[in-house]
């Protein structure tokens, strides 16, 4: 399955969510809803995974986790705050950084508009 086709399923499992449940629930409510549904779209996900750190030719013990990983490719990034900010991204780019990843979906599910809350990031910049 290529990137594209990934993200156009992970896109129509985020409408499928926001449109059953709404906004202003917890974001752990929107991950188990979302890893459910993509799932049951056919994707390979994982939730909280963990994220070994490297630094100084040693990995250290952390809890940093990612939320979603789809087919071991796509990082999905959940957020359920007032809005999104430039933090947000960077969050997510630096993930795709320290996993070695090409490409991940930021969403906000607490909004009125959800196609304005997804965004797509791809090495450094967004599309």
């Amino acid at each position: 399955m290529t990137e594209n086709e990934i993200t156009y399923k992970i896109r129509g499992a985020i409408y499928k969510v926001y449109n059953t449940l709404g906004p202003g629930l917890l974001e752990s409510v929107y991950e188990a809803a979302l890893c459910y549904q993509m799932q049951k779209d056919g994707l390979n996900v994982q939730n909280q995974v963990e994220v070994p750190i490297h630094y100084d030719g040693t990995i250290l013990k952390t809890n940093l986790r990612l939320d979603i990983l789809v087919e071991n490719s796509v990082i999905v990034e959940l957020k359920s705050v007032k809005e999104i900010n430039e933090l947000h991204h960077k969050q997510l780019l630096t993930y795709l950084r320290l996993c070695n990843l090409h490409l991940g979906i930021l969403v906000n599910f607490n909004t009125d508009n959800i196609n304005n809350e997804i965004h797509r990031k791809i090495n450094g910049y967004s599309k």
